[in-house]
């Protein structure tokens, strides 16, 4: 099920104390207190904001970025009652344990309308309160309207207390546009266990756009709710292959380098975002990346790093054909999150780290490796060689054809019965030194570009 709560109501308890502090409501706030300190009674202030604004977040949280402070919502018996009205103030007042006040009314007037004397009345209650001396207690008052006729009214109606008034117009503006997708990207992430919104085919340039033309932050959220409303409805039937991108690493730099491309405990999955910020401006601009996007996730693209160390064993004298693997060099490569991965056995609960620790078995690995970076399609007929040791039939390039395009698997491995049945396994095979987040980058966008034409999202150029 995915969530992306547009309301603060909705949104998950543990979220609310990360929402964003509305920097002008705390001044006016932290002002009325310094008011009461000084003047002594209550204060009162009617806040107008544009549904969608965020004003019931930023009035609520009040406590999170002022902890001096304890915020409370008055129910509506409190407000239509004035009786009703002291002993729940008693009560809120318990429960701040010696705090300071903020009672807040949200959005009140779509009853009030119907009881033209409420406001008037709710108003003259406070008066009472504030020429009350034996109440030292210091109580911000905080209406939240949509409507700024209404907010008129309730400043009118403390024309016989004017000194109550905090601000007869304060308007809640929403937090900078340039905040949004953000926003929404962090709200959508905690509420969905981490994952992205480009996992739901809405990229970064998808959130710019709707952001600009939403009227408020609220609005802008409903919108990306109802894109990914329409794509949850309408999802990609599953490929019929996977495509791993296998990249030995020589120590824990590399190994780094890589997995920062990628959600390591999710199988390697590749990270959009993350390989999105490598892209510089201009390829951020101008690339189909909505299509390759959506490539990576029909392909279920992966981008595994793999110990040189785990491999090394298997793959001397490439050039001889009848080499044979050893048993216990079968069973390390057994044990490699690559194997795991193709196989269908990853398991998220069985996850560890990849880490390339100090041996001699890895400096024997680091100084073979770079001896046949220039040998790639040796090292993969070597390595299918040993997939089918294992059981896992595999050959070593494959041609596939699609009714689009065709591509180069470096080895193909067949694991039917489980889906998607065939894995293309493309083998990056760079030198350490070449391993950089921008040779990464590179090679990332070349996979994604021939499966987005492989599956006919793009056109062959």
């Amino acid at each position: 099920m995915i969530r992306l709560p547009s309301r603060y109501e909705d949104l998950d308890t543990a979220f609310r104390g990360r929402l964003k502090p509305n920097q002008s409501l705390l001044e006016i706030v932290k002002r009325a207190f310094a008011s009461m300190e000084i003047s002594g009674g209550i204060r009162f202030l009617p806040v107008f904001g544009q549904s969608g604004s965020g004003k019931t977040s930023a009035a609520l949280e009040i406590g999170t970025h002022l902890p001096e402070l304890y915020v409370d919502q008055l129910p509506r018996e409190a407000v239509e009652d004035a009786t009703t009205l002291k002993p729940t103030l008693d009560g809120m007042l318990t429960r701040a344990k010696g705090r300071r006040l903020v009672a807040v009314v949200d959005q009140y007037e779509e009853v009030a309308a119907q009881r033209t004397a409420i406001p008037s009345t709710f108003v003259e209650t406070l008066s009472l309160l504030d020429r009350d001396h034996i109440r030292s207690d210091q109580i911000l008052f905080i209406w939240l309207t949509t409507s700024k006729e209404f907010q008129s009214e309730l400043a009118a109606a403390t024309s016989r207390n004017k000194r109550i008034l905090v601000d007869p117009a304060f308007e809640v503006v929403s937090i900078d546009r340039d905040s949004w997708p953000a926003i929404i990207q962090e709200t959508f992430q905690f509420h969905n266990q981490e994952k992205a919104l480009s996992d739901y085919e809405i990229l970064e340039m998808d959130l710019g756009d709707i952001c600009s033309s939403a009227s408020t932050l609220g609005a802008a959220i409903e919108d990306v709710g109802a894109k990914l409303a329409v794509y949850a409805t309408t999802l990609h039937d599953l490929s019929n292959y996977l495509v791993v991108m296998l990249w030995p690493v020589t120590d824990g730099l590399r190994i780094s380098r890589v997995q920062q491309f990628t959600d390591p405990r999710q199988g390697y999955k590749l990270d959009w975002n993350a390989w999105y910020r490598q892209l510089n401006s201009e390829d951020q601009a101008g690339l189909p990346l909505r299509e390759y996007n959506r490539a990576r996730l029909y392909f279920d693209v992966r981008l595994v790093p793999i110990a040189a160390a785990d491999i090394h064993p298997l793959c001397r004298d490439l050039t001889d054909d009848s080499f044979v693997p050893g048993h216990s060099y079968l069973d390390r490569f057994k044990s490699t999150h690559f194997y795991s991965i193709v196989s269908g056995n990853w398991s998220p609960e069985n996850f560890a780290p990849l880490r390339e620790r100090e041996s001699k078995r890895a400096d024997d690995a680091r100084a073979w490796y770079p001896t046949v970076t220039l040998q790639p399609t040796a090292l993969g007929k070597r390595l299918a060689k040993c997939l089918r040791e294992l059981n896992l039939p595999s050959d070593h390039e494959q041609t596939i054809s699609s009714p689009y395009s065709k591509v180069r698997a470096d080895i193909l491995i067949d694991r039917s019965p489980i889906a998607p049945s065939s894995v293309i396994v493309e083998l990056k095979a760079f030198s350490a030194e070449n391993t950089m987040p921008s040779t990464i980058a590179a090679s990332v966008l070349t996979t994604l570009r021939r499966h987005a034409q492989f599956a006919g999202f793009l056109p062959r150029q």
